[in-house]
């Protein structure tokens, strides 16, 4: 019982729409209706500037820290599931009409509760592919990347299956999403960091 109302729990958490909270409380806009039109942080970077993007890029991290740091309240070991779960609310919002964002930061925030050193590997990853490319997309795509080889070399010494199949499913929603930005980037037509001014 408890186990199912943890993940209950972490999927609200997920559910939490930071990025619609933030433009319509502050800007009186729904992002959803703007830029990408995704609720993510990238389009609220896009959208409505550096602040709100960095905010909302800190609250996306920190629900999935804390739905995989849930459990530990109450000694459950569905730490990695409850995260997983939240991955799911943040895609799959139920707070906002089941229209989410691309599962990069909530990810992001499930690994840093997890395995913190994993976190920072993949942040850096991320930040010097971004600092070099100025793709955010290509950002996101390389460091799930990078997570699944990590994971996999990982798994062979340690043998924990379970993050390794956590992580392969995380590195899934993250490309899944991604689907129609590497289209873009094929083309050509992606938009980089600094090209869109705030609406």
């Amino acid at each position: 019982m408890i186990q199912a109302l943890i993940l209950i729990s972490a999927y609200l958490l997920g559910s939490i729409p930071s990025g619609l909270i933030v433009g319509k409380i502050f800007f009186g806009i729904d992002i959803r209706e703007h830029g990408s039109g995704n609720l993510g942080a990238t389009n609220t970077f896009r959208v409505l500037g550096k602040k709100a993007g960095a905010f909302v890029t800190a609250a996306d991290i920190l629900k999935g820290t804390a739905a995989a740091s849930l459990p530990l309240l109450f000694d459950a070991h569905v730490s990695l599931l409850a995260g997983l779960i939240a991955v799911i609310g943040h895609i799959f919002p139920i707070f906002a009409g089941f229209r989410g964002g691309k599962a990069v930061a909530t990810s992001a925030g499930v690994l840093l509760a997890y395995n913190p050193l994993f976190f920072l590997l993949l942040a850096a990853v991320f930040i010097i592919t971004l600092s070099i490319s100025k793709y955010v997309s290509l950002a996101s795509v390389t460091a799930a990347v990078t997570a699944l080889i990590y994971a996999i070399i990982y798994t062979y010494y340690t043998e924990d299956i379970p993050f390794l199949a956590v992580v392969i499913a995380l590195v899934f929603f993250v490309i899944y999403r991604h689907r129609a930005n590497m289209i873009r980037l094929k083309n050509g037509t992606e938009p980089k960091v600094g090209k869109n001014k705030k609406k």
